[in-house]
């Protein structure tokens, strides 16, 4: 874990050189740490299930998804901190992770959103890793080649949470009260899902310099034709989950009031909160 008040560790993947322009940087800077704050929230919402799941299993597996999302996230933070031309050092990651306005982050608000219960959980781990993995698979050709390397561990990993998911939901599905609850949760979560599609300013410029083979945006339609393949079984009566979403990832980036991700929810200084409890009874101290 190194010397360091670290929450997160490090990753040991090869680094590239700078010399972007500014605005290109500011772009892929951006749009890496939507990622990084995506994984880094998702990855604190698994964690919050540890003793508290309907059974073990669940307390183990949930533990388990959410620290591969934290080290995910710190992997991205790293790049961040380099396209900033810091060290990514464990306090500078921490400091990134943890020390920022909330302005600052670019999450979005699905893994900001506080669950009312398990099945709210289940949906929306199976939600937010069918779009990880889409994600991911945006950023195996990058330009950046610790990115492509971070996108190919992952992409290892996301084959497990899937697989966690769709388990559970096949065997839940397919009874009566377990499935009324999962529809319900689904109806809940359904309507972040654009938010979680919506690039961040400038995208587009760090998809033109080669750091993702498209827009966040352009995941929402494939994204939900699989919901729809998911969960249409279980008795959506006809309907398309794309009709419970609100908008959409629009050309001015307001998709479900996120302005561009730059919004925040009123789940997210809760959330913050509770992640920073025990760091900041002593900002200083060193583990």
């Amino acid at each position: 874990m190194g010397s360091g008040r670290c929450r997160f560790g490090r990753s040991r993947l090869p680094i590239r050189g700078g010399g972007r322009a500014v605005s290109e940087r500011g772009a892929i800077r951006e749009f890496l740490l939507a990622f990084a704050d995506d994984e880094h929230l998702m990855g604190q919402q698994h964690t919050e299930w540890i003793g508290v799941a309907p059974f073990l299993e669940e307390d183990l597996a949930f533990s388990s998804i959410g620290q591969d999302e934290l080290g995910h996230a710190a992997m991205l933070y790293e790049l961040v901190l380099e396209l900033d031309g810091i060290e990514p050092t464990d306090t500078a990651v921490d400091t990134l992770a943890f020390g920022r306005p909330s302005h600052d982050y670019r999450c979005c608000h699905l893994v900001e959103y506080e669950t009312k219960d398990w099945a709210e959980a289940l949906v929306r781990h199976w939600v937010y890793d069918a779009f990880e993995a889409m994600r991911w698979h945006l950023v195996t050709g990058t330009s950046m080649p610790k990115l492509a390397a971070i996108a190919r561990k992952a992409l290892r990993e996301e084959v497990f949470h899937t697989r966690h998911a769709d388990a559970l939901l096949d065997r839940l599905l397919a009874a009566p009260e377990a499935r009324s609850r999962l529809l319900a949760a689904l109806d809940a979560v359904v309507p972040m899902v654009p938010g979680l599609c919506e690039g961040t300013a400038g995208e587009a410029v760090a998809v033109a310099e080669g750091a993702a083979a498209g827009p966040t945006a352009g995941l929402l339609e494939p994204l939900l034709v699989a919901i729809d393949r998911r969960f249409s079984a279980a008795g959506l009566d006809g309907r398309s989950v794309g009709s419970a979403c609100v908008g959409g990832p629009s050309a001015g980036g307001a998709a479900n009031g996120q302005r561009g991700r730059t919004s925040r929810s009123p789940d997210f200084e809760p959330l913050m909160a509770r992640m920073r409890e025990v760091l900041d009874y002593d900002s200083e101290a060193v583990w």
